[in-house]
């Protein structure tokens, strides 16, 4: 079986031990940020149903919402089929932006300037 057939999770770290995880909201879809996991983080998240990610800022594990209180409740787990990439589908408990703001993605670009994106 090759990784795209095989029914084994098997993520594909990075050099750093990471791998990208796409979190988005389950029951709009929409995209809410962007984070990073090792393979403490993915156990940490698959064993609890909760976001754990790897924070390259504060070189630790960080569970979403450890200090605010927005966690991510994990209602899926998806993997790409090269499994280097997985895709979150979580119940946001608030914002999912350290910002306040609902989503990371609360800005587009417009040439060489970004604009706010009113919902």
């Amino acid at each position: 079986m090759t990784i795209e057939t095989t029914d084994r999770l098997a993520p594909r770290y990075d050099a750093n031990g990471l791998v990208t995880a796409f979190v988005t909201d389950a029951a709009t879809g929409e995209p809410l940020m962007l984070a990073h996991m090792n393979a403490d983080a993915l156990a940490a998240t698959i064993a609890g149903g909760e976001a754990v990610f790897w924070s390259r800022s504060r070189a630790r594990l960080w569970r979403k919402g450890e200090e605010s209180g927005n966690v991510l409740k994990v209602v899926e787990i998806r993997i790409d089929c090269d499994q280097d990439a997985l895709w979150l589908r979580c119940e946001p408990a608030g914002p999912a932006c350290h910002t306040g703001a609902r989503t990371c993605f609360y800005r587009r670009v417009e040439g060489e300037r970004l604009v706010t994106v009113q919902e």
